[in-house]
């Protein structure tokens, strides 16, 4: 297994007898002792070693002792989600090269739990899919393919141990996921699905999937979901934001302030799920919203967020449904660059694709100008399509704005006639062809994110 490293971390259990104390050594030297409360649980904030390990901890109480073996220090993340995160390495066009490659990765490792749907707080993990175990075939099998690739390359980056706990459950919405707490800071959504199935009723998964995992100290989370809520996305905007603030205070708070009540938490916009470029709502709105509807994080209502845009990697080939992109090699590439920029602090590259700094008309308004990152990033287009104007005048309608020029920082669209109001930018749940977007960085090859903005 795996512990966070740093200056402090938490580890925990539960004993039969309240009031008995567990006291904690790690290769025989004592780092700390607790009392088991009235829930007979136990809990010990200690200073992991500064090596990385291998270690052997024991916990010793009047009824005896329990070890554990071959544990590591390093960071540990949480992947959590729908099916998109649950999908698993199996999968992957490559598995078997990935099954081949587990051996090179020893300092990686995972965790799996089990589904469960339960109508209150489970105060300790119950059914385990996984138990913690070294990468290898028969471990990745059923292990989720985005969680796995974003660990593998991590642990490349920054050389030294990764710990991988999956906890995801395919086709649940974003209530399913939220505390009570999370979900009273937004409108209620309609609970007609939630009848149906456990695993979509409010907090239900929360609590038998999320509240076992809160006093383990975390160096962060990644997320993909958003799917089965995308017949409400305004409601998104609202619900994620509050999911990661709730989850946050709820980890630093179990965890006795060892996981930061700003964890990084990295999420996955959501890729095409049909074929044709007509629909503009559902996913659409969804990728607006998962942002709070600013566009791109981290931002001031998503602070310390990263996110992977994957609106260009539609795979409507896909044995495994529209929904289900095997592209998860690129996603998980970029969600790394990303939180190697937003929770490892590295500097020097771009970690997210071009936005829009300034939006500018001609006197004539018949041109729209629209600047990138304020010059700084250099734009590639790779095709014209993809930018549509609003013309209130008349019946107001959107239409195609022609892309009349552009340079490597901006691009300028033809918006003669229109009296121009809104653009927006890859407003389709398909918007391209597989990276066959507009408008990429040069550089870093990252897709720009939707946009949607006010002319004036």
């Amino acid at each position: 297994m795996v512990l966070q490293r740093g200056a402090r971390t938490s580890i925990w259990g539960t004993s039969s007898k309240v009031g008995d104390t567990v006291h904690i050594s790690i290769n025989g030297s004592d780092v700390g002792h607790a009392t088991v409360d009235a829930s007979n649980v136990w809990q010990v904030v200690f200073t992991p070693p500064p090596g990385i390990g291998p270690y052997t901890i024991q916990a010793k109480s009047s009824l005896g002792t329990r070890s554990l073996v071959d544990v590591l220090f390093g960071d540990v993340w949480v992947c959590s989600g729908q099916s998109n995160m649950e999908f698993f390495v199996d999968k992957l066009v490559n598995q078997t090269e990935e099954y081949k490659d587990a051996a090179n990765y020893p300092h990686v490792r995972l965790f799996n739990l089990n589904h469960a749907a339960v109508n209150s707080t489970l105060s300790e993990i119950g059914r385990v899919r996984q138990p913690w175990a070294l990468p290898s075939a028969t471990s990745l099998h059923y292990f989720s393919a985005l969680c796995w690739l974003y660990g593998k390359q991590l642990s490349q980056h920054l050389n030294y141990p990764i710990g991988l706990v999956e906890t995801n459950w395919g086709g649940t919405p974003i209530e399913a996921w939220s505390s009570p707490d999370a979900l009273s800071q937004c409108p209620a959504p309609s609970t007609k699905r939630a009848a149906f199935r456990d695993s979509h009723k409010p907090s239900w998964l929360y609590d038998g999937m999320i509240y076992p995992l809160l006093r383990t100290t975390i160096k962060g989370a990644i997320w993909y979901q958003g799917e089965s809520n995308s017949g409400r996305p305004n409601l998104y905007a609202c619900q994620f934001p509050a999911m990661i603030k709730d989850w946050r205070q709820k980890f630093n708070q179990a965890s006795m302030n060892t996981t930061s009540v700003d964890f990084p938490f990295g999420f996955v916009q959501l890729a095409p799920s049909r074929p044709g470029d007509k629909l503009v709502h559902g996913f659409t709105e969804l990728r607006w919203s998962q942002t709070a509807k600013v566009g791109f994080v981290p931002n001031f209502r998503m602070p310390h967020t990263f996110m992977a845009v994957a609106l260009d990697l539609p795979d409507f080939q896909s044995p495994y449904g529209t929904v289900h992109p095997r592209y998860k090699h690129d996603i998980a590439r970029r969600l790394v660059l990303s939180a190697l920029a937003v929770a490892y602090h590295e500097k020097g590259f771009d970690f997210q694709g071009p936005f829009p700094s300034s939006y500018t008309l001609n006197s004539a308004k018949t041109q729209l100008t629209i600047e990138y990152d304020h010059g700084k990033t250099p734009i590639e287009i790779r095709t014209n399509h993809g930018f549509e104007i609003h013309c209130p005048k008349g019946q107001p309608i959107w239409k195609n704005a022609t892309m009349s020029s552009h340079t490597t920082t901006s691009v300028v669209l033809d918006v003669s006639g229109c009296g121009v109001d809104f653009v927006r930018y890859a407003w389709r749940m398909s918007p391209c062809p597989l990276y066959k977007c507009a408008v990429y960085g040069r550089d870093s090859g990252l897709p720009a994110p939707p946009i949607l903005h006010p002319i004036h």
